[in-house]
Formats: C-alpha cells, sequence, structure tokens
C-alpha cells in the first residue's frame, strides 16, 4: 500500500525545529559522502504554448532522487518552476515526493513536495543564522514570496532575531508577507523602499528571488554580514553581484559543484574550488575567522535533504495514521 499525504497532511505533520535537525543530520552526512545524490536533471518546459512568444518556456522542470546511507527510504522529487505563476495568483514552485522502501523498493509514499522543498531550503537560512551570526540578529529578506517567508520561519526558530525588514518590488505580495508573518511572529517587522535600504543595516542578509540581475549592490553590505543567496540554481540566474562574493571572506555552498555554475558564481572571479562545502561548517570543520568578515552561503538545494524530510514526514504520517492508503 502507499500513502497518499496532501499539503495539508504535511504540514499538520511538519514541525520547523524537527526539520532544522534532520536536515543538519542530511547535510553532515553529505559532507562526508555517506549519500547517493545523482546529478539532477533540469529542462525548459512550455514552449509553443503562448502564441506570442512560442519559443519562449514557461517553466522549468527538475527530476532531484537522492539516497542516504542506512535509511530506510529513498525519494524522487519532481519540480516545477514557473515564476509567470505570481501574476496567476499561483506558486511560483510546485513538488511532488515520490519514497520508496530502500529494502525492496516498494513504494511507501507519494506526497505533495511545495512544503517539504520550502521548509527544508529554509533551513540553510536557519542554521546559517545559529553558526555565523552573533545574536540579536538585524534580518533583512528581499523577496516576499514563499520562500521568503519559511527562511524567515527557520531563522526565528534558529536564531535570537530582534528585527525583520521586507523588500520586494511586488507591494501586494509584500503586504501579504507582513500581515501573514506578523500574526506568526513576536518580531518587529518593517518594509523597505529598496533593497539598499534593506541591507545597509542588516546583519543577516537573505535572498529569495527568480532573479537574473543582482538585488543589491555589495557596497551597501555593513562589516560582519553574513548573506545567504537561496534563489538562483541556474547560469542564466543572478541574486549576488560580484562584488558581494569577491568581497567575501568565506563563500559556502550547499553543493559546491552545482552552485560554481549559477549566475552568482559565474559573474564573479571565484571558481569551484574557491567555494567550501556547508557541511563544513555544521562539523566546525570551517567558522567565522572575524566579526568583520563578510560571509556568503549560497544554496542550490539538495535532494539528499528532500530525501531526509520526506522520510522523516512518512514516519510521522504512519504514527498519527494521517494520509490516505492506496494500492498501486
Amino acid at each position: 500500500m502507499t500513502r497518499i499525504l496532501s499539503d495539508a497532511d504535511v504540514r499538520g505533520l511538519l514541525d520547523i525545529e524537527d526539520v532544522l535537525s534532520v536536515v543538519e543530520d542530511a547535510l553532515r552526512k553529505q559532507g562526508r559522502g555517506e549519500v547517493e545524490r545523482p546529478e539532477r536533471p533540469h529542462f525548459p518546459v512550455g514552449q509553443k504554448l503562448d502564441s506570442s512568444h512560442p519559443d519562449e518556456p514557461l517553466g522549468t522542470g527538475l527530476v532531484m532522487p537522492a539516497y542516504i546511507h542506512g535509511s530506510e527510504y529513498f525519494a524522487t522529487k519532481l519540480v516545477s518552476v514557473h515564476p509567470k505563476n505570481k501574476r496567476r495568483g499561483l506558486p511560483t514552485i510546485h513538488a511532488q515526493i515520490a519514497v520508496n522502501a530502500a529494502e525492496t523498493g516498494l513504494p511507501v509514499a507519494y506526497m505533495d513536495g511545495s512544503v517539504i522543498t520550502a521548509a527544508r531550503t529554509s533551513c540553510i537560512g536557519g542554521l546559517a543564522a545559529r553558526e555565523l551570526c552573533a545574536g540579536p540578529i538585524s534580518l533583512a529578506v528581499i523577496g516576499a514570496g514563499t520562500q521568503s517567508r519559511w527562511q524567515i520561519r527557520a531563522v526565528t526558530t534558529a536564531a535570537e532575531v530582534e528585527s525583520i525588514i521586507l523588500y520586494d518590488h511586488n507591494e501586494s505580495m509584500l503586504a501579504e508577507a507582513v500581515r501573514e508573518l506578523t500574526t506568526e511572529l513576536d518580531v518587529p517587522i518593517e518594509t523597505a523602499g529598496s533593497p539598499e535600504a534593506a541591507v545597509s543595516d542588516a546583519t543577516l542578509v537573505i535572498t529569495a528571488t527568480t532573479s537574473t540581475v543582482p538585488v543589491f549592490s555589495g557596497a551597501h553590505l555593513a562589516p560582519g554580514t553574513t548573506v545567504v543567496g537561496i534563489g538562483a540554481y541556474t547560469a542564466e540566474m543572478q541574486e549576488l553581484d560580484a562584488q558581494t562574493i569577491e568581497g567575501a571572506s568565506t563563500v559556502f555552498a550547499d553543493v559546491p559543484e552545482e552552485v560554481a555554475e549559477i549566475g552568482d558564481i559565474l559573474e564573479s572571479a571565484l571558481a569551484e574550488d574557491d567555494l567550501i562545502p556547508f557541511s563544513d561548517l555544521l562539523t566546525g570543520e570551517a567558522k567565522r575567522a572575524s566579526p568583520e568578515d563578510v560571509i556568503v552561503v549560497e544554496s542550490v538545494g539538495s535532494a539528499v535533504m528532500d530525501a531526509a524530510v520526506a522520510g522523516h514526514i512518512y514516519d510521522h504520517a504512519v504514527s498519527e495514521s494521517v494520509g490516505s492508503e492506496l494500492s498501486l
């Protein structure tokens, strides 16, 4: 039997504090090479569907399989990223995760993966805040979509935050994010009139956009700022400019070989060998050398995190009898 878990089911089972721990353990194992993480293909989709721009893709499809050694399950995530969905009032990212038993290969679960994707990605910001920022943190987030809100949830769970400032060029989305987060958090939340105004006094800056050009100038960063880039995952996408990347004392990457191929790095003088695995920060092999250093953390996401969180959610679903069972 295969357990089917809806978005509502997953949301009800997910606890961000638990997910932070699950993701940290998964990233440590990834750093030790105790995982199977095949290259993830991504490809354009939607050509010929828009008559006004027939050759322009409408989105990107991704396939992300992974297995963590010793786990009872392996998982495969199917993802779509459609930036124009904002205009339709739809989420930019959709995801589903298939979970199989590692011992037999039998399918044990098929679940909505959108919340898992958002929550596991947010853990990069949360763990970076915990490891790199001396509290209380002044947090600035560029972007006000789903991922930015999860980043804020993870950071406020993992570390002490004294203030939050948000910027997004979409004013209605910005207002919606402020309303949503104000009901959840006991931290002052303000909006900025520009990205530069948002980041200039921040100790932690997180970018969570689908931008193809830098979203702020590194010249506006104060000494000691930690910058977490979440949005860019292809060569065409860029959130951080060369000044930010090249001015950092250390650039951490969750998957260095893949981060080396995103626009943030390609537009700078850095290469893969200059990137430090984020797992080294979690194991203590790397750390902040000086409180004045600007440090960058780049994340493209890893299917290892999806597999770990999906297995965690499935176990909880079984123990709490959540979801429906179908025979395939």
